[in-house]
């Protein structure tokens, strides 16, 4: 029988811990950014091993009754997830934890420098499928005032933001404030080991992600800037695009930061929608912060998201993120006249997704 392979390659690679060991040195704040970003480590290790077990673990996909705080329908994993992470927390230098499984912010140590806000499972409904799955997170400094003073706040202001994805291995995408790295958890050593520092997501690239079930309620810059790109060499791009949807944000970022791209979850016409779907406070800032790091661009169609300052936990947000060029002429959808579309009056109610 063939002895395990030994991935020499991965011993020379600087491991989080390190890392963040030399980044934070004497200073009070920035240890105890590092010491709560390792315990969420810890607890990721840990998701990543139930998420490996599969249907062999139990019964994860399984709904455990109801909507979780923020309205969605709450598995099994979204509740371990989050058990794990407030657990992993509650030994680090917390103030305040918030979480989309929780209706209300909790409070570990108001005393403590740092406050956290979670997506502790994001793209829970793929579950089943064996589809890419992960956890967001952003680190706020705690200051007077309490739990919303230090976490309802313009995005830009974060210590610190990242996510992990759970897939064929386990990635973690995180920023200090300083540029995006990349690491991947060693699954002998079960620490984080650098893959590439200065992340730089390409400006150019011919793939944007959507739900195009949709195309009927959306506003008409969406649908203008979705029909300029399908129109391929044809259309006002010149050029072919790639459509793809994953239905997780962590997966769509993921694969933005590796090889370029836009996601858009824009407001529509829905009941529930019009003010978008995604929450500002534990999914679009944290990511706008990774994504900004990274060079690309964040917007909720025409406004940065981290300028956005949010008045309640659960608040929603429309969301298109990714390369700069292709966030920025998004905006131009809904600001810049020459980019409307002009339908035929026979077809004005009609489009590319629609018989």
């Amino acid at each position: 029988m063939a002895s395990e392979p030994e991935v020499t390659a991965a011993k020379t690679r600087e491991t989080l811990n390190d890392y963040l060991a030399r980044w934070a040195g004497q200073d009070e704040e920035r240890t105890a950014t590092a010491d709560t970003l390792l315990r969420m480590c810890d607890a990721a290790a840990e998701i990543a091993r139930q998420i490996g077990w599969g249907p062999l673990g139990g019964p994860l996909a399984e709904e455990v009754g109801g909507e979780n705080a923020a309205g969605d329908t709450q598995k099994t994993l979204d509740v371990t997830a989050n058990e794990l992470l407030l657990d992993a927390l509650r030994e680090a230098p917390v103030a305040y934890y918030a979480s989309e499984e929780s209706e209300q912010i909790q409070t570990l140590d108001p005393a403590a420098p740092v406050s956290v806000a979670v997506d502790p499972l994001d793209g829970s409904s793929n579950i089943e499928l064996n589809v890419s799955v992960g956890s967001i997170f952003s680190i706020f400094p705690t200051v007077p005032g309490g739990a919303e003073s230090s976490l309802f706040r313009p995005g830009r202001e974060q210590l610190a933001a990242g996510y992990f994805v759970y897939g064929p291995h386990t990635s973690l995408i995180i920023t200090l404030g300083e540029g995006t790295d990349h690491y991947v958890l060693d699954p002998k050593t079960l620490q984080f080991r650098l893959v590439e520092r200065g992340v730089q997501i390409p400006r150019e690239t011919k793939e944007f992600a959507i739900n195009a079930s949709n195309y009927r309620e959306w506003y008409p810059p969406i649908r203008s800037f979705v029909d300029d790109l399908l129109e391929g060499e044809q259309g006002p791009r010149g050029k072919k695009f790639n459509m793809r949807w994953v239905a997780s944000l962590v997966a769509e970022v993921h694969r933005i930061m590796m090889r370029g791209g836009v996601f858009l979850y824009p407001n529509d016409q829905r009941r529930g929608y019009q003010n978008g779907r995604l929450r500002l406070v534990y999914e679009a800032a944290p990511m706008a912060f990774l994504v900004e790091q990274a060079g690309g661009g964040a917007t909720d169609g025409t406004e940065r998201i981290l300028d956005k300052v949010p008045s309640d936990l659960h608040q929603r947000v429309p969301l298109v993120i990714g390369s700069l060029t292709k966030v920025e002429r998004v905006a131009k959808y809904y600001t810049d006249p020459s980019f409307e579309r002009t339908q035929s009056p026979l077809f004005a109610e009609r489009g590319l997704f629609q018989r």
